[in-house]
């Protein structure tokens, strides 16, 4: 599949590996930024795209800074539609105990693109019955 896209910084998203699913996107920043513990920001990326219709661009966090450094996404996964072409801005969270400090260029996110159904919802009076019901959270356990 081709995505069309556009970058301020002349970067573009890559995969890091043979089989990875997302591709990391860097930030695109003129000074450093630092996000004190607590501080959620958004952090550009100088990143525009044409996703293609009936898919969606997830912007969802990089593993290594969550676990390393305490850095998630404030809404835990982004969504890029389709018809969207502002600039790809991720807005990132420091829930570790340190001050983080952002450089131009470093990897930030990553991005995955993804099919999507759009759903037609029915309304009804009633569900069908499963096993399950209405169990939800630890219903089977810890």
């Amino acid at each position: 599949m081709k995505i069309r896209i556009k970058s301020d910084s002349g970067r573009l998203p890559s995969y890091e590996s043979r089989e990875a699913a997302g591709m990391d996107i860097r930030a695109y920043l003129k000074e450093d930024m630092i996000l004190q513990p607590g501080e959620r920001s958004l952090v550009p990326t100088g990143l525009y795209i044409e996703v293609t219709s009936g898919y969606e661009a997830q912007i969802r966090a990089r593993s290594g800074l969550a676990i390393k450094k305490g850095i998630g996404l404030v809404n835990g996964i982004g969504t890029i539609d389709a018809d969207y072409r502002g600039e790809i801005k991720v807005a990132l969270i420091n829930w570790g105990q340190e001050p983080f400090v952002i450089h131009d260029g470093d990897r930030i996110a990553q991005m995955v693109i993804a099919a999507y159904t759009k759903a037609e919802l029915v309304e009804v009076e009633e569900l069908s019955e499963t096993e399950r019901g209405a169990g939800g959270f630890g219903h089977t356990g810890v």
